[in-house]
């Protein structure tokens, strides 16, 4: 039997660049001169445009472009009881930049609430997505919230709202998978988890760091595992799950190096989810060999056009590296993305709209062309 129709292969992060309308009123609302609910409504405005441009790009699977975020992150965070927002001093630091200083510290124990704003978020995406459209919720992993939790001096509040850890960890997954319902009882059937955590694993300057601070490497391995796969217990089994695996991405400029092979065999092994995004833009992200550890029949999205930068990559070079993957991967089992989000903060990549949108053009035309004889749901 075959339904005849065509899975589409091309796919993105989901964080696009914020329209200058957009900037300007969330300016004007943190100067104090436009309400909340006017912002709201520009973000509104703003979103509904941007669901219309990913379908006219190609796209069968939307988001909201995170354009009610300031971080890809820390905003969902915040989100949480028990979770308050902070300024640490000092921000995340990149090859050659520094990130705002903003971040996320322990109040008390954390719970998820009914309250926390993604879920209207999403219900706004869901609502306005179109027929035969899948609106996707992306939130920040498990493991990226304890990796937050730890970082410098907010590891004090850690130890001591949470003296054992494993009362920390168990609460963390808890309140995740609370919410990760919340999402499916509003309609999700499609959420990604984004993650930087394994892919700090992946480099040589962050393990020797980490070792130095008496952090064990493979521990750590460890506890993001656990951290993330409790979350993602006992789900509805018709709720698609991806985590996107990051290196940084922030102002075209990256964080860390390193291909997947130090972590490949324990994340792609073992990590719960239905899907890998992965990033393999340029040669700081390594082989496709590790992708010999993805297990079942799981699927692979490959980052192979970066957001970084506005040049087009060339098309048969792009076809040549995704024939390259299917060595590990099946050819049936793979999916094109851009590595990252184009907009993993408000500020935005170093490239203008019309060229993001040239790249998802790109990605459709590539994807179009390899997988176009290939229909799903044929025996």
């Amino acid at each position: 039997m075959c339904n005849h129709q065509t899975t589409s292969r091309a796919d993105t992060v989901g964080s696009f660049l914020r329209p200058e309308r957009l900037k300007e009123a969330r300016e004007q609302f943190a100067q104090g001169t436009i309400s909340r609910q006017e912002l709201s409504a520009v973000e509104d405005e703003e979103i509904l445009k941007l669901i219309d441009k990913q379908k006219e790009a190609g796209l069968t699977v939307v988001s909201d472009g995170e354009f009610r975020r300031s971080y890809w992150h820390l905003d969902f965070f915040w989100g949480f009881e028990g979770v308050e927002h902070v300024n640490m001093g000092q921000g995340y630091l990149f090859h050659g930049e520094e990130t705002r200083d903003d971040s996320a510290r322990l109040s008390g124990k954390i719970r998820f609430t009914a309250e926390h704003p993604f879920l209207a978020h999403f219900r706004f995406l869901k609502e306005n997505a179109g027929e035969g459209i899948e609106a996707r919720q992306s939130i920040p992993a498990p493991a990226q919230l304890y990796a937050e939790l730890v970082r410098g001096v907010n590891e004090e509040k850690v130890n001591e709202i949470y003296p054992d850890r494993k009362v920390l960890f168990a609460d963390i997954s808890h309140a995740y998978h609370e919410a990760i319902l919340a999402f499916y009882e509003l309609g999700c059937r499609d959420l990604k988890l984004d993650d930087c955590t394994w892919g700090m694993l992946c480099d040589k300057n962050f393990w020797a760091t980490m070792a130095g601070a008496n952090y064990n490497v493979e521990d750590l391995k460890e506890t993001y595992l656990k951290l993330n796969n409790d979350a993602l217990k006992d789900l509805p089994a018709d709720l698609k799950l991806s985590t996107h695996v990051c290196r940084g991405n922030y102002h075209s400029t990256w964080a860390s190096s390193g291909g997947y092979e130090p972590v490949a065999e324990v994340l792609f092994g073992k990590e719960n989810v239905d899907s890998f995004f992965l990033e393999f833009d340029d040669e700081r992200s390594g082989g496709f060999e590790p992708l010999r550890f993805v297990s079942g029949n799981k699927k692979v999205v490959l980052g192979l056009i970066t957001s970084k930068h506005p040049e087009l990559e060339a098309k048969e070079q792009i076809k040549a590296r995704i024939r390259e993957a299917s060595q590990f991967v099946p050819l049936d089992r793979l999916y094109l993305s851009p590595q990252c989000g184009f907009a993993s903060t408000e500020e935005g990549n170093k490239l203008t709209e019309q060229q993001q949108w040239d790249k998802v053009r790109l990605i459709s035309d590539i994807a179009a062309e390899v997988w176009s004889d290939r229909k799903e749901g044929c025996s």
